[in-house]
């Protein structure tokens, strides 16, 4: 199976950006930027601000790939799916609504944070946001080279369940709690993939699901996401 790679999105400790921008891509082990409603959206936003800091860091990603595909602007609801892997997901918002229910006896639970304690929040807010209508899901990454979502996006292409997926990673920096023994790194990276060759937007590339479950990228097995992105970007 393979599909093209047409836009390239991200927020990593070394910043965010997306593709022909003329950000530099890389994955550092640092702290995530804080991100605000002008550096996601030049527009008003309301909700963005009462988002937690996953869902921020989520949506922003997705946001970056999809202008970098030309696909952030619409008029008609498209059949756009979206698959995200992540290592902890929101057990960071978990942890901070547990400690309001701790106060007054359950009198102070936020309702906000309550609204976030689901890994797959911020794909809902993303199908509001871009008029996203293909199934949307959230998985727990397994592997090390953090491609679990770009081949689950893959086999849903050709399954016929959408021409276009967008697919990535989104982590924040563990919790203290569970940082022993932690290999990844915070951030979140979307591509675009489509079945048909970009018309306006941009082509990174082909990318592939050979029979072994291995993913290549023009031909050449890529070891990592981190590997593929940069790869694409160069290429």
């Amino acid at each position: 199976m393979a599909a093209f790679i047409c836009g390239i999105g991200w927020v990593t400790g070394a910043g965010f950006g997306w593709g022909k921008q003329g950000s530099k891509f890389s994955m550092p082990d640092l702290s995530l930027p804080p991100l605000t409603r002008k550096d996601v959206f030049p527009e008003p936003n309301q909700r963005f601000g009462r988002m937690s800091e996953y869902t921020k860091l989520g949506l922003a990603a997705i946001t970056f790939a999809l202008r970098d595909a030309r696909l952030e602007e619409w008029a008609e609801k498209r059949p756009i799916g979206v698959v995200a892997s992540t290592h902890f997901g929101c057990l960071a918002t978990d942890l901070e609504y547990h400690k309001t229910v701790l106060l007054e006896g359950g009198g102070l639970a936020s309702p906000n944070l309550f609204a976030y304690t689901l890994a797959n929040c911020f794909l809902g807010d993303a199908a509001i946001q871009f008029g996203l209508t293909g199934s949307s899901f959230a998985i727990n990454e397994t592997g090390e080279d953090n491609l679990g979502a770009i081949r689950m996006a893959l086999e849903d292409l050709e399954l016929g369940e959408a021409d276009t997926m967008l697919a990535g990673i989104c982590d924040l920096t563990a919790p203290d709690a569970f940082a022993d023994g932690v290999s990844f790194k915070p951030g979140a990276v979307f591509i675009v993939l489509s079945l048909s060759p970009p018309a306006v937007s941009n082509n990174y590339g082909i990318i592939s699901l050979v029979d072994d479950g291995r993913i290549t990228y023009n031909g050449i097995h890529a070891d990592s996401l981190p590997e593929l992105i940069q790869a694409a970007l160069a290429g």
